[in-house]
């Protein structure tokens, strides 16, 4: 009986082969040494994301006082247009739109790296406290060292952007430090990244408190993640900073995958799980920490655009390049409906976010314990 799985060609001087059972999947592909399977929505994703922001940064940059057409927007994104429209867009306004994408993406590929590291889908740099870390160390300075307030010397010259990055990176510090303790376990470090939030946030309540009305003033614009005053200094920095880090957290891509399994498989696949960990983690301390050095605490963005990707490209681990690119166009879109959606009133980005994301978090909390308890 032919079974259909197995069997030997018994002719004579034919040469008998064994074959096993066929098992449905994707073709795997070689590249030299590298090797993977084709997913057509690893691909797919991401291009429709590019698309999206493609269209959110013409639309960004047409709107405004001096309306300009969108044709005439994409003549001079390509190099051409008139000298009046060549000015508007690309000294103006393309500094904020460029501003608005590089921020979400690194937002984007930040919510990533720690969801994956974490294995929660409730764990962003916002929850676990790395934005409160930079928030705090940028109201410091605003608030210590401004023009207006009462210490000067060094401290006013360190400058808001390095000040934010390092209280992200100490604030990141402490949370791993108090987390991995007898291992690194996802729902411990969202517990611990929660009461350090807490703990920063009384700090930067104290700050204002402290602060004159001018300062004061200051550090609250700053805090509620704003495009309003983006130059291409900003963009430039928080540019820089993704083109160096996204194709190392891309290189890292494998041992990002087998974190998602327990320690002794993740051992057993060549993942030094502590090395890769702290690796992926401070590769997303310093994209949320130069983000949020550039525009202010956008919020939500790191939480919501990983669980978006998941969905849509259909992966067990949040997508890194679908994450990024979906960053960059939801970031830039909320910044587009802050400006045109409430007629005068102008909202900032992070407001925007913040409305959007904060459902959803409440979504993923009421899914998550439904998972417990089921």
């Amino acid at each position: 009986m032919d079974t259909g799985t197995s069997g030997e060609d018994t002719t004579p001087g034919v040469r008998t082969e064994r074959r096993g059972p066929v098992v449905p999947g994707r073709r795997p592909f070689r590249v030299g040494p590298a090797s993977g399977v084709w997913r057509p929505r690893t691909v797919l994703v991401p291009l429709a994301a590019a698309v999206a922001l493609f269209a959110a940064v013409v639309i960004s940059t047409a709107r405004g006082d001096f309306a300009i057409p969108l044709p005439d927007v994409v003549r001079v994104l390509f190099g051409g247009g008139d000298d009046a429209d060549r000015l508007v867009v690309l000294d103006f306004r393309l500094p904020r739109a460029a501003t608005g994408a590089f921020v979400g993406a690194a937002l984007g590929l930040a919510g990533a790296l720690v969801q994956g590291v974490a294995r929660n889908p409730l764990a962003s740099p916002d929850i676990l406290g790395v934005t409160a870390g930079a928030g705090t160390g940028a109201v410091a300075v605003i608030v210590l060292g401004g023009e207006y307030g009462s210490v000067s010397g060094p401290l006013a010259e360190i400058g808001v952007p390095a000040a934010s990055i390092g209280g992200g990176l100490l604030a990141a510090a402490i949370v791993y430090l108090l987390a991995v303790r007898r291992g690194l376990s996802g729902y411990r470090m969202l517990l611990v990244g929660v009461g350090v939030q807490a703990i920063l946030s009384s700090v930067i309540s104290w700050l204002l408190v402290k602060a004159s009305i001018v300062d004061a003033g200051r550090a609250i614009l700053w805090l509620t993640g704003s495009l309003n005053a983006s130059t291409w200094d900003n963009a430039r920095a928080v540019g820089w900073a993704l083109a160096f880090l996204l194709p190392v957290a891309l290189v890292l891509s494998f041992p990002f995958g087998a974190l998602n399994f327990d320690e002794d498989t993740a051992r057993g696949l060549g993942v030094r799980m502590n090395t890769s960990r702290a690796a992926l983690l401070l590769i997303a301390v310093l994209l949320t920490a130069t983000a949020t050095a550039a525009a202010g605490p956008v919020a939500f963005v790191a939480l919501a655009c990983p669980q978006l990707a998941v969905r849509l490209v259909r992966t067990g681990t949040p997508p890194l390049l679908a994450s990024t690119m979906l960053g960059a166009a939801v970031t830039v879109w909320a910044d587009v409906l802050g400006r045109t959606a409430f007629g005068r009133i102008e909202l900032p980005v992070g407001i925007l976010t913040a409305a959007l994301g904060a459902p959803y978090l409440l979504y993923l909390l009421v899914r998550s314990g439904k998972a417990r308890n089921s």
